[in-house]
């Protein structure tokens, strides 16, 4: 009786000395390896953007704006008509919380002007990358597309040529003065025969040539084009594009001249259109 009281007793702890050592690290080292403190080691998720939702776009310029860069429009008759050119009309997106944008045209006695503001919310699907550094990514992949020329310095001056009439002596003097005198009759030839082309604004002075906006929302640029057309006076575009936070914002306006207008102005037209996108920022808070 007394051996079989002493088997169950040596069972029982054998059994809690396997428990025990079952109990302790594995072979994986996981339980040792848990400590307190590396919670804080995992890598923080980039914060999310700004904006969580865009505004609507059509409702965005007011009528104040539309009538100066639509003129168009107070010519058509009064009612439903001109009511539904101040609405504009959406543009086609496939989802509405990431991109909006509005259009509208106008069809004046002198040109047809279209304007297009479109709205972009940036998410970033890399939990490492922020939504205001991928927006940031796009819009230089935006900015980069434009081809802006680099800037000019101010107070630049043209390098002296390596040969002029003051570097020569005598006769060699006296025909580079007659040279230079018939490079001068050909240049202010040239130059008028430019001045009755259609396009000869397609190349805006340094202070309106495409280039990087100051003191609108995080960072902007402004682009101008004049293309060729059927009519005398040629196309002009002016873009503007600025980043807010996560939302990146594009002007888009359009003039086309009737055959007997003049070349679209680039100045009036790039000064509309960076009023409205200070406008546009102002709404969105950047």
């Amino acid at each position: 009786m007394q051996r079989k009281a002493y088997v169950p007793g040596v069972a029982a702890l054998l059994a809690a000395l396997l428990t025990g050592c079952t109990g302790g690290s594995g072979a994986t080292g996981d339980a040792t390896d848990s400590k307190p403190g590396d919670v804080g080691t995992t890598a923080a998720a980039a914060r999310p953007g700004k904006y969580r939702t865009l505004p609507e776009p059509c409702r965005q310029p007011d009528k104040g704006t539309l009538d100066k860069m639509l003129p168009g429009i107070k010519g058509l008759p009064e009612g439903e008509q001109r009511d539904k050119a101040y609405e504009g009309a959406a543009t086609v997106t496939y989802d509405t919380d990431r991109r909006v944008g509005c259009r509208w045209k106008d069809d004046g006695a002198d040109a047809t002007h279209r304007l297009l503001v479109d709205f972009e919310r940036v998410v970033s699907y890399d939990t490492t990358v922020s939504d205001d550094t991928e927006a940031g990514q796009v819009f230089t992949s935006k900015r980069a597309k434009a081809h802006l020329p680099e800037p000019v310095p101010t107070g630049t001056t043209s390098p002296t040529p390596s040969h002029s009439p003051s570097a020569g002596t005598g006769e060699d003097a006296g025909d580079d003065t007659e040279k230079e005198g018939s490079k001068s009759d050909k240049t202010d030839d040239a130059t008028d025969d430019a001045s009755s082309s259609p396009t000869d604004d397609s190349a805006p002075n340094a202070g309106l040539q495409p280039r990087a906006l100051e003191g609108l929302a995080d960072e902007a640029f402004l682009d101008d084009q004049l293309t060729a057309s059927a009519s005398a006076g040629g196309h002009r575009t002016v873009t503007v594009v600025f980043r807010t936070s996560n939302v990146i914002v594009t002007v888009e306006y359009e003039q086309q001249p009737g055959p007997a207008a003049k070349v679209p102005d680039s100045k009036e037209m790039q000064d509309r259109a960076q009023e409205l996108a200070r406008k546009l920022a102002g709404t969105l808070g950047g």
